[in-house]
């Protein structure tokens, strides 16, 4: 008799397997990670596969989605990707296997006959499961009426009586009854696997040991475990992964904001932010403190590939929370060494159509200025723009707020003082300013406040005479003798 369980002697081999119908989305880019992290905390072996056996809804922008999602994801595979679509001998072998077994059978039965009837015990409170007619064909008839160019799709023979069970990592003993189970097709009558017969004869001839996935698969599996019990061959362990879901404790989808990957990246969301965050939806590290006594949330990679086990992994459905990502992501972006940032900053400025004029020293110095006060990395080619270059442009409301009065005036003066000011520090820009409000009878606020707009064109900055410093003499003088002065 085939073990229910793989044996512990092996290196673990798993495998993400999406179909290219669409991007990689949350859930699929959850699942990839947690089987990333597993293959590489046990120094197993990661593969892809793509099932793109649906050949009207699969395309090869979809797979380059996948492919680029994975790779800022930093998610590397070590064998793969293999296609489903070049692979279709092996499912018929796989298929006439299993028949040859006395496990499946030919259905003859067309596609409008099988609604027929489904809409029939529908009506008749019946559940709309196949009727098992063709199971009860004699194997000559059968074999004749394939002979004679019939079509036949291949069904398996579900046992009758009894359950399949199978002992899941997550959820435990899990069991369903046969009768609840349809005699469901593994192969179509054109040839084409359906996903139950593909994704069996693949997990079985890429040797995998463990099946790690959604729990929306769960209803998957018993078709599953038939399947390898008919083959003679070893159970993988399956580890049904919970569940994300929106704020709303609903199921993910794109009511509750993006759910392709791709699309936090565009948002100006680091990889490595994003990454951390996903591990945390459905999975524990194990109480592990901070130096405030509190559960650790921020982890390395290479911290979350120590950690990573399957009994971290929780029977509890995730939420997805778009303020808990910006926070990640504000701290990723805070704690990045600059040399790392700069790269992703300057795809953003691809992006964006943005040209930095400053020298390496000087933009280095800004990003250094502004880690800790970006959102994302978008800020870097929005609101930051005036530490990068000279071309900006100053928010209206802002200048209506704070260049008003006599104010633009004074900081046109106030730039002569700067340019011919012989010491330039924070403290010695802060004493001048502080000094010519005085002289001028004016509180030191209006001039900070008008400085900082005329300077960077926002309300809002890091400290302004950190900001001078970031922008260097020259420049502060320039800007503030060009500020905008009111119509009269």
């Amino acid at each position: 008799m085939p073990q229910d369980t793989v044996s512990s002697a092996k290196l673990p081999r798993v495998r993400f397997a999406p179909s290219p119908t669409g991007y990689l989305h949350v859930g699929g880019a959850r699942t990839a990670l947690f089987n990333w992290l597993f293959a590489r905390h046990t120094g197993g072996t990661f593969i892809l596969r793509i099932e793109d056996t649906d050949f009207e809804r699969s395309s090869e922008e979809m797979v380059g989605g996948i492919l680029e999602g994975m790779s800022w994801l930093g998610l590397d595979w070590d064998e793969g990707p293999f296609y489903q679509s070049k692979r279709l001998d092996l499912y018929k072998e796989t298929a006439a296997k299993i028949v040859a077994g006395g496990h499946a059978y030919p259905c003859f039965c067309t596609k409008e006959e099988l609604e027929q009837r489904r809409k029939e015990a529908t009506a008749a409170g019946r559940p709309p499961m196949y009727d098992r007619r063709c199971r009860r064909i004699p194997k000559e008839e059968a074999d004749a009426r394939i002979a004679a160019g019939q079509p036949a799709a291949i069904r398996f023979a579900v046992p009758e009586g009894g359950s399949t069970s199978f002992n899941d990592a997550v959820f435990g003993k899990v069991e369903f009854s046969n009768a609840e189970i349809e005699d469901f097709v593994l192969l179509r009558s054109d040839g084409i696997p359906t996903y139950h017969l593909s994704v069996v004869a693949d997990d079985i001839d890429m040797r995998l040991t463990h099946i790690i996935r959604g729990a929306d698969h769960i209803s998957n599996t018993p078709k599953q475990v038939l399947q390898y019990r008919a083959l003679g061959a070893e159970l993988p362990i399956f580890a049904h992964v919970p569940l994300i879901l929106g704020p709303d404790k609903t199921r993910l989808s794109k009511r509750h904001g993006a759910t392709s990957v791709i699309a936090y990246k565009q948002m100006g969301i680091v990889p490595e932010a994003f990454r951390n965050f996903l591990s945390l939806l459905g999975w524990t590290p194990g109480g592990i403190k901070d130096e405030n006594g509190k559960d650790r949330e921020i982890f390395s990679s290479e911290e979350l590939i120590k950690l990573f086990t399957l009994e971290g992994i929780s029977k509890s459905n995730a939420v997805f929370d778009n303020d808990k990502l910006a926070w990640f992501n504000t701290e990723y972006i805070r704690a990045y060494p600059v040399q790392a940032l700069l790269p992703l900053i300057e795809e953003e400025w691809k992006l964006a159509g943005f040209t930095a004029t400053r020298s390496k020293d000087e933009i280095a110095h800004a990003i250094e200025l502004l880690k800790p006060r970006a959102r994302n990395l978008k800020d870097f080619a929005t609101a930051f723009r005036s530490y990068f270059a000279d071309e900006y442009e100053i928010d209206p409301a802002a200048a209506a707020k704070f260049l008003t009065g006599n104010v633009p005036t004074l900081l046109v003066e106030l730039g002569d003082r700067y340019a011919a000011a012989a010491e330039f520090t924070e403290a010695s820009t802060e004493t001048l300013l502080r000094g010519f409000a005085e002289e001028k009878g004016l509180k030191a606020g209006a001039l900070i406040n008008g400085s900082r707009v005329a300077l960077t064109g926002q309300t809002v900055a890091p400290s302004l005479f950190a900001v001078m410093m970031a922008l260097g003499q020259k420049r502060v003088a320039e800007r503030l003798k060009k500020v905008p002065q009111p119509i009269a």
